[in-house]
């Protein structure tokens, strides 16, 4: 059955359908109230050479349909399709990361409390969203310093030898250690958090005010001292609350666009409590590919189905040029993939323009948050002037983002914060990166971005000093321990160079003179970010070796290569996807960039010295050829140098190897090796 037979079989029923192309990509999803009437719209507008369904209709050779009860469901299922299949000519969001929850992790053994971007069902108890998304940070801040509750990232099933900072700081009841807290005591404190984290704050206040009395009057003043804070704090948060419980009803989301030589930018007003906390913007490029396909299939409201149009013809004046920009079908799929899924839902969503189901998705909303939603597009008063100064700001976000492509530092590292959920503002950046040739002479970089730009004075190079062979993982946990060890030892008040018990040898300083090595000193505190240049099994690596050094709530990344991805350590599963023009996604590539130059720079350095004198030349039988195949195989001179007669002897000719081997292992030749 052909593409245009199987159309006309399809029923008329509500559903979702899925457009196919040669490969058996879907390349489309939508949904309708009639699916033949919706489906056949698009033959006849490609019949009539409409260049809005052409792009679409010349790839599509099947069809496939989903039926569903309503129009409801339809909607829902339409949204999980286009996050699970992505199709291109779908309007999809690009920035898919919504605001931060605090996760307390109800099902391990000793509970913890993260922030996150994603829900998962997991077992773990979620709370939020929070705006703006430091909050979620200041919140954990909070359950660390008053219910000791950690965000570590320390096994917790196991118990180890020594308690981290934390612990001895007050922000840990130390449960990785034995013996240091209790399950009884660990687990009331897990129950203050969740009464604290669900608002609950007068149930927690009578329980902290019982528990306060009765340590008193045991004479633990200590904990009943520590008990006492909790409470100051409830009772600060309790007037916070009953404030924000009177303004609930003024919360709203307002949007805002703006349209222009095929690129769009839309802006989104976060309005809480009558007062405005915190702006998200959105952009897309590719949109008159996306437009020309699907602006006549998805009308909006009031108009008919087949026929092309705009909701707002007065809003925006670049659409008179750009005919086949439709906000409607925009702002349509935008708010099924804000709003379905999540768990809170403001009481109104203003919009600039109206489109075809926006009745639907607020009844949807509704139904699924039990209260009443509305999705409105007003046309005057103060909601309007809203949605203007949306729109105002949606067009200085164009222009910054496509006109404008150097945003201050700050706004890059507000964004870099952001994105990569660091606690606070990054000042400085460590990137690692490891080269070498098959295992050959296996050297380390570090560069720094600090305060806005490279400080070269800063860079480090390492000699992989104890790894044998290609082993990127091992070499990468040798090189953060030594480089980590020495800054604890630094911060502990060993300011003088450490010697070879904490670095080993090979640690030099990049620096254009002397003066600058003596007067860039070591740091004494860690960096706010930590970058590997490599993927998954890089970054666990290193925080391994953080981990054994007791660093546990140090933000570490790595980004790789081909698909350039960033990876946050203890959030591996959910990988952060920058758009290729983000300025944030730009300044890691530089800085790993840098550090992969910088890598390999001493690498050649390393593999000269090598060439220049080779201790194999010294062996009879073994000419450059020779010692060129044998660094080629075994990788290094030290792999040489371990190797069996008989290994050597599938290299090189059996006398040969047997000289080699006899070089290295003969008594009288290791004395000749030991007086050079």
């Amino acid at each position: 059955m052909d593409l245009i037979e199987k159309i006309r079989s399809l029923p008329t029923q509500p559903g979702v359908y899925l457009y196919k192309n040669a490969e058996g990509e879907v390349i489309y999803v939508g949904k309708a109230k009639n699916l033949r009437s919706r489906v056949r719209s698009y033959l006849l507008e490609a019949s009539q050479a409409n260049a809005k369904t052409g792009s679409l209709m010349r790839e599509a050779v099947d069809v496939d349909y989903i039926l569903v009860a309503n129009e409801h469901e339809a909607l829902a299922l339409e949204n999980n399709l286009i996050k699970q299949r992505k199709p291109r000519f779908n309007i999809l969001l690009r920035d898919d990361k919504t605001y931060p929850y605090v996760k307390l992790t109800l099902g391990d053994r000793y509970p913890k409390v993260f922030v996150t971007r994603r829900l998962r069902k997991d077992g773990s108890a979620y709370y939020g969203p929070y705006f703006p998304g430091n909050l979620a940070y200041r919140v954990v801040e909070l359950i660390h310093r008053r219910f000791l509750l950690p965000s570590c990232k320390i096994d917790l099933t196991r118990y180890h030898q020594r308690a981290c900072l934390q612990y001895y700081i007050h922000r840990c009841l130390g449960p990785c250690v034995q013996d240091l807290t209790t399950p009884e005591l660990y687990g009331q404190a897990v129950k203050d958090t969740q009464l604290f984290l669900e608002g609950r704050q007068a149930e927690l206040e009578r329980s902290l005010t019982g528990r306060m009395m009765a340590a008193a009057e045991a004479q633990q003043f200590e904990a009943a001292a520590r008990l006492r804070d909790q409470l100051s704090t409830v009772h600060q948060l309790q007037e916070k609350q009953r404030i924000a419980t009177a303004e609930q009803s003024d919360d709203a989301d307002v949007f805002g666009y703006h349209f222009e030589d095929g690129a769009l930018a839309v802006n989104l007003f976060h309005m809480r409590g009558g007062k405005i906390v915190d702006r998200r913007e959105f952009f897309w490029e590719d949109l008159p590919e996306l437009m020309e396909a699907i602006g006549a299939a998805e009308p909006s409201a009031g108009e008919d189905p087949g026929a092309p149009g705009l909701a707002s013809e007065t809003w925006e004046t670049s659409l008179s040029i750009n005919a086949v920009f439709n906000p409607g079908v925009v702002f349509s799929a935008l708010l099924k993939q804000l709003y379905i899924d999540q768990r809170y839902v403001p009481r109104s969503i203003l919009v600039p323009v109206d489109f075809a189901d926006r009745q639907t998705l607020a009844d949807l909303l509704s139904e699924r948050i039990d209260r009443r939603v509305e999705v409105a597009v007003p046309q005057r008063g103060e909601k309007r002037s809203l949605v203007d100064l949306a729109g105002q700001n949606a067009k200085q976000s164009y222009i910054q983002r496509f006109r404008v492509l150097e945003p201050s530092r700050k706004a890059i590292q507000e964004s870099l914060a952001d994105s990569l959920m660091l606690p606070e503002l990054p000042r400085r950046i460590e990137c690692f990166d490891i080269s070498h040739i098959q295992g050959a002479e296996t050297v380390a970089s570090m560069v720094v971005w600090e305060d806005g730009k490279m400080n070269k004075s800063q860079y480090r190079k390492f000699k992989v000093m104890t790894v044998l062979g290609v082993d990127d993982f091992a070499s990468m946990r040798e090189v953060v321990t030594r480089r980590y060890k020495r800054i604890l030892e630094a911060s502990n008040g060993n300011t003088g160079a450490p010697g070879p018990s904490s670095l080993g040898t090979g640690d030099t300083a990049e620096s254009n003179d002397a003066h600058a090595r003596k007067t860039n000193r070591e740091p004494n505190s860690l960096p706010s970010l930590i970058l590997i240049d490599g993927g998954l099994g890089q970054l666990r690596a290193a925080a391994e070796a953080l981990e054994a050094l007791g660093i546990t709530n140090q933000p570490l990344a790595s980004i790789a290569k081909k698909e350039e991805v960033i990876y946050l350590y203890g959030n591996e599963d959910e990988p952060v996807v920058l758009d290729r023009r983000s300025p944030v996604l730009h300044l890691v590539q530089m800085i790993r960039d840098e550090s992969h130059r910088f890598a390999i720079g001493y690498h050649r350095q390393r593999r000269a010295i090598r060439d220049r004198d080779s201790e194999l030349l010294n062996i009879p039988g073994v000419g450059q050829l020779t010692r060129q195949r044998l660094l080629t195989h075994f990788g290094s001179l030290r792999d040489i140098q371990h190797a069996t007669a008989d290994s050597l002897a599938a290299v090189v000719p059996r006398k040969t190897a047997e000289s080699i081997w006899s070089h290295f292992h003969e008594p009288s030749t290791a004395q000749t090796q030991a007086g050079t």
